[in-house]
């Protein structure tokens, strides 16, 4: 079994150095690449204003804030929730960064997130290394894979946390539709076989005439002199 937690904060500020705090913790769980529809949400007063900035992005209030539990209330049930699974957060160092401060600012003697789950994932490097060189925000990659079907006029922790959970799924290949939780109970095995044996294929192999190797050998000599590149196919005639 895989369980993986898809996670997102909203924060006061950009800066935790200067005193920012965390006000909103979004997790959604995902077995064996299914949603369970098991989640952690919670508001947390920060016991400070906002920037007005980050105001505009979340829209959560001093005021809407102000009766939340503080960090130290939540603080063991968020540990439980996220316990020993992977985590999956866009741009990692940013929340990981700010519940690690949380945490220390309860206890120095408080181990970090990264000591209570199994594994650590940004998703922003897995973007990065599928889109080199193009904009990977989640914005980005919600419109690159077309994912739809929510109003993300604010961000919101939990909404995010949502939104990456399918961005995710779509990046690495989907949501797999196989259930495997009764397999014990009926006696049913599922096995999937991508041995040559079991495929049949009829090629047809296609020969060219010397005057047309001619040709191409000639377009690709052509190639290096205007490129100053030798094209591969040349090396490997070489």
């Amino acid at each position: 079994m895989i369980r993986q937690i898809i996670l997102d904060t909203e924060t006061t500020g950009l800066d935790r150095k200067s005193g920012h705090r965390i006000i909103e913790i979004g997790c959604v769980e995902i077995i064996n690449r299914k949603y369970t529809g098991n989640e952690f949400h919670v508001y947390v007063n920060p016991e400070r204003d906002s920037d007005p900035g980050a105001l505009e992005v979340h829209g959560l209030t001093t005021e809407f804030l102000s009766d939340k539990p503080k960090f130290a209330e939540i603080y063991n049930d968020f540990i439980e929730f996220v316990k020993d699974a992977e985590l999956l957060i866009h741009n990692a160092e940013f929340d990981i960064g700010f519940l690690n401060h949380e945490i220390k600012l309860l206890s120095k003697k408080f181990d970090p997130v990264d000591k209570h789950v199994s594994v650590i994932i940004d998703t922003l490097q897995i973007a990065r290394e599928k889109h080199p060189g193009q904009r990977n925000s989640l914005d980005a990659l919600v419109n690159r894979y077309e994912v739809g079907g929510y109003d993300r006029e604010l961000h919101g922790a939990l909404l995010d946390s949502k939104i990456l959970g399918d961005v995710y799924l779509a990046m690495t290949g989907g949501q797999s539709n196989l259930d495997f939780t009764n397999s014990k109970d009926n006696g049913d095995q599922i096995t999937q076989s991508t041995s040559s044996e079991n495929i049949n294929l009829n090629l047809t192999i296609a020969s060219v005439s010397e005057e047309e190797d001619q040709s191409h050998l000639e377009y690709l000599q052509r190639m290096e002199d205007e490129t100053g590149v030798t094209p591969v196919w040349l090396l490997k005639e070489s």
